[in-house]
């Protein structure tokens, strides 16, 4: 079976359409099938499971993102600015595409086994959906290890992530904006949010 035929590469591109314009709620797998134009039952040739498209959908999102990084952070001179970009564009991208950030880090999705590979054969094996974020943490564990001597660079990578996402999740549903106040606006607010969760996990810029 030819894994990246059109119609394989149609149906998900709708389905990303889907999940942008109108969130997780609309990704079902009739109304992915009509908005590609083909019967109810095409899709199975490619996904076998709903999750298994879903989770292929998911893969877009965690490459746009990758993608984010790379641009953000290319015009950072440090490896604190670098961390600082790569913070501003993982909020970013989780307030401008919120469905596709839920879909990404959906755990009935990313801890399936096997949902992607199955009815593929052996050279159509995919790592499982939850692995699409190790290369980015990985990028985040270097740039901490070089912002920051001692430690576990790894720990405090997590632990950075971990704020950082908690700041997009509070952010994009109104409990961050409503205790600050959101006095300098939507992008002023996260930026302080990021500089803080860097404060806190690399320590405070000394001038």
């Amino acid at each position: 079976m030819e894994q990246h035929s059109p119609l394989r590469e149609r149906l998900i591109d709708v389905g990303v359409d889907l999940v942008l314009t109108e969130g997780t709620a609309a990704l079902g797998l009739r109304e992915i099938a009509r908005r590609a134009g083909v019967s109810h039952g095409a899709p199975r040739r490619y996904f076998p499971t709903h999750h298994s498209l879903l989770s292929a959908i998911a893969r877009r999102g965690f490459a746009d993102l990758g993608g984010r990084f790379v641009a953000a952070t290319a015009g950072a001179s440090s490896p604190r600015e670098q961390v600082r970009a790569l913070g501003c564009a993982y909020v970013g991208h989780a307030l401008e595409h919120r469905g596709m950030f839920e879909l990404m880090f959906r755990h009935d999705l990313l801890d399936s086994e096997g949902q992607e590979n199955a009815g593929q054969g052996e050279s159509g094996q995919q790592p499982k959906l939850r692995e699409s974020t190790l290369p980015l943490f990985r990028l985040l564990v270097g740039l901490v290890s070089r912002c920051r001597a001692g430690g576990d660079p790894e720990v405090t990578a997590a632990a950075l992530w971990a704020n950082l996402h908690g700041v997009a999740q509070l952010w994009a549903w109104g409990s961050l904006p409503l205790v600050l106040g959101d006095a300098a606006g939507h992008r002023a607010g996260v930026e302080r949010l990021v500089d803080a969760a860097l404060d806190a996990h690399l320590g405070a810029v000394t001038p």
